[in-house]
């Protein structure tokens, strides 16, 4: 059984999957994901108001420690699971026989079956990314970007109106952002249903969660949309990929890496996206245009 974040939701699966044989031991971490402050504004008066309650989680694996991971907490268990498949540590959640977080020592023990073989090489050498608070990248997931490959997402397509639903859905979620703020959010659709939606203080923890989610579940990616709050970076699209998922929609813009990856990788991608606007910066031919009638134009009338 997964945990159940304290309302309003930060990790939502409202879809109902069965969890694939052989999947890890997962513990059933809670913590509080706002924490409550007082401030004082502009007009001199204090009041109180909620603040994402960011914390450091440890992972180690098989007792040796990989990485420090600053996160909300929704959903630790599935966060390191995802991490360790978008870090391409481990190729199946098989390969994992636990994973067991205890929040009083800010800690994630992983529990593999077998080890992972040359785990000391594998983690040797860290990109830098432009994640919020400085995301981390195992250089040798970044250099198996040629070996990607979208399985069954050929015919992937999206229409406009399931565009505009998808988003609209988005919009009207009860959230972490809409009570605090300062937290970025990804989403998994098939068409318009939502699957499964996560909120973290970093959009890398969203997506390795929902990662995590999706390889828990068996669920494969070819005909889903992924959707994020945070910017299209070459880091972000490489994960989206690697989750088997061709088709990107963010609020936000992209980065010409980002651009450039998607492009390669035959994916489609939606920036800008918001109250039935946005661009479609690559995957044309993915894309099922219904546009709406555009305003004519306004005549200026000398007087």
């Amino acid at each position: 059984m997964l945990p159940r974040p304290r309302s309003p939701q930060a990790f939502a699966e409202p879809a109902v999957f069965q969890q694939v044989t052989g999947a890890p031991r997962l513990s059933q971490a809670r913590v509080e994901l706002l924490r409550e402050i007082t401030v004082l504004d502009e007009y001199g008066a204090r009041r109180t108001l909620h603040i994402p309650a960011e914390r450091p989680l440890t992972v180690f694996v098989d007792k040796r420690e990989l990485v420090t991971l600053m996160t909300l907490g929704a959903c630790p268990e599935l966060l390191v699971l995802g991490w360790l498949l978008n870090q391409r540590l481990v190729a199946d959640v098989g390969e994992v026989e636990s994973v067991t977080v205890d929040w009083e020592v800010g800690a994630a023990a992983v529990k593999t079956r077998n080890g992972i073989a040359h785990l000391a090489d594998k983690t040797a050498r860290r990109v830098v990314t432009t994640g919020c608070g400085q995301g981390t990248v195992f250089g040798d997931a970044m250099d198996q970007i040629d070996a990607i490959r979208l399985p069954g997402a050929a015919t992937a397509r999206i229409r406009q109106g399931t565009l505009n639903a998808l988003l609209e859905r988005m919009r009207q979620r009860d959230s972490i952002h809409r009570k605090a703020g300062s937290v970025h959010g990804c989403a998994l659709f098939a068409g318009e249903q939502m699957l499964v939606a996560v909120e973290d203080v970093g959009r890398h923890n969203a997506i390795d969660t929902i990662a995590g989610w999706m390889a828990l579940h068996g669920v494969q990616g070819a005909d889903k949309t992924f959707y994020t709050t945070g910017r299209l970076t070459s880091e972000m699209v490489m994960k989206s990929a690697q989750m088997g998922v061709p088709i990107i929609v963010s609020r936000n813009g992209v980065t010409a890496m980002g651009h450039a990856l998607a492009e390669q990788l035959g994916m489609a991608l939606f920036g800008r996206a918001a109250n039935r606007h946005f661009l479609c910066y690559t995957g044309f031919d993915r894309f099922d245009a219904e546009p709406d009638l555009q305003p004519p134009p306004v005549r200026v009338v000398a007087g």
